[in-house]
């Protein structure tokens, strides 16, 4: 669902005294809020419009570097102003920030007043407006997975991230007992989230200690997007608020379990009824949703980098740890990629399993549909279904290894420039070629305590 307030509303809770600040924000490459905090009588005055930031917000890595590379912004183009228009459907409440709301943005060129193409918003809503040109409508939820630590963001950051402790001493897969003694968080993110108008469903441990997943209700692509950013970053708030630090990232120590972010997704036809649901097809499966799924496999290796942005990400992909290795697809099999789910019933949808818990969701909704859409327009035929243990498989098609790998595939990939343009794919071919730059650059603890006395 959208947000929780409306601008009526928003305008009472002002003059009450019960609203003062407004959070005004774009989401970043990373998948990130972004803006300003306004007085919130301004907001309602003004602000509302319109308000402006640095374009150079679409152009920097996790550190805020200004990186050379981008057609869109330099140091030479002087670095102007983006419009940030305020997207009043998302306007809601945020519980756990006293007398706080905010809202979401569309980012537009200050000039032509259109959207910019990069922004992860705009690449999200044109794949969605594809779909609605055939007909259909995206519905997706994303099964988000996080660490959670007993230390806090400023004594980890002290402490260079080492001896850091979990909040549990052991595997706390759906373990009641050890996720009661971590109530004091999740049942605060739980609610808050719940009271920002986020349809959380549950929480629960997940397989390692300290790890943790948050489940919001299936939404439209668009509405499950900007649920999936404000969730993170109020899980973020929450946990800091307690004293707590947690991360997403998608392998924090490797002999950890990594983080997923399994994105479920299916189409709808735009009177509502399932599009890949057909009684009488194999599990339940349309022709369409065969030839949507076929799309996924078929340029798996293409889409990976907007399931798995960073270096770090490819780190996760490793055998016997619910993460997979494969790009196949299987029946309610958690070795595979690509699971299905719901068969024989209108729930029927596939599971990408691919994307950690690091992913831009707008990025990677709007590269699996690309994906599947193509499938779809060409009328992809789908492989056979994988049985068994796809770890212990050989010759499948696999995951690309590394960063540097699925950067050429994106590059190279002519469904995706034709889906979002070559303006698009270059802007974050360079994103992913400069995190693999910056990496090269750096020496690693890794590398000091292997060689500093043996090498």
């Amino acid at each position: 669902m959208p947000g929780n307030l409306s601008f009526e509303a928003l305008k009472q809770r002002v003059a009450d005294g019960q609203i003062d600040t407004v959070l005004v924000c774009l989401v970043d490459m990373q998948g990130r809020l972004m803006g300003k905090r306004f007085l919130a009588q301004f907001f309602i005055e003004s602000a509302y419009k319109e308000t402006h930031s640095c374009n150079y917000l679409l152009a920097t890595d996790l550190e805020m570097a200004t990186v050379d590379g981008y057609a869109s912004t330099s140091w030479s183009a002087g670095y102007g102003d983006y419009v940030m228009k305020p997207d009043l459907a998302t306007l809601r409440v945020i519980p756990w920030l006293e007398g706080t709301a905010m809202v979401l943005c569309d980012v537009l060129d200050h000039h032509t007043q259109e959207e910019i193409p990069h922004s992860p918003r705009a690449v999200l809503k044109r794949q969605v407006a594809r779909l609605a040109d055939l007909g259909l409508k995206p519905m997706m939820a994303t099964e988000l997975e996080f660490f959670l630590f007993r230390e806090s963001f400023d004594d980890l950051r002290n402490s260079a991230y080492r001896d850091m402790t979990t909040i549990s001493a052991y595997n706390e897969d759906y373990h009641i007992f050890q996720t009661t003694k971590e109530e004091g968080v999740m049942r605060q993110i739980r609610n808050g989230l719940y009271g920002a108008g986020i349809p959380v469903e549950c929480s629960k441990g997940e397989a390692d200690a300290g790890q943790e997943e948050i489940n919001v209700k299936y939404s439209d692509a668009l509405d499950t997007a900007d649920n999936h950013v404000i969730t993170k970053n109020g899980c973020k708030e929450m946990a800091w608020q307690s004293g707590r630090a947690l991360t997403f990232l998608a392998k924090w120590h490797h002999k950890a379990a990594g983080s997923s972010s399994h994105v479920h997704q299916s189409l709808w036809t735009l009177d509502g009824k399932p599009a890949f649901f057909d009684p009488d097809g194999e599990y339940g499966m349309s022709d369409l949703m065969r030839s949507y799924l076929a799309g996924l496999l078929t340029h798996a290796s293409e889409i990976t980098y907007f399931l798995a942005p960073y270096i770090n990400s490819y780190k996760r992909f490793a055998e016997g740890t619910f993460a997979p290795t494969k790009a196949i697809w299987s029946l309610d099999n958690r070795t595979a990629g690509y699971r299905l789910v719901g068969d024989g019933t209108s729930s029927v949808r596939v599971e990408c399993r691919v994307g950690g818990s690091d992913l831009n969701p707008y990025l990677a909704m709007s590269a699996l549909i690309a994906a599947g859409i193509d499938g779809i327009e060409n009328k992809l035929t789908l492989e056979a279904e994988f049985k068994g243990d796809a770890y212990d498989a050989a010759k499948l098609r696999g995951i690309p290894e590394n960063l540097r790998g699925a950067a050429v595939a994106l590059d190279k990939s002519k469904m995706l420039r034709g889906a979002m343009g070559d303006d698009v794919i270059d802007h974050y071919v360079r994103a992913a070629n400069w995190e693999q730059e910056d990496f090269d650059q750096k020496v690693t603890d890794y590398e000091v305590s292997r060689g500093f006395e043996r090498a």
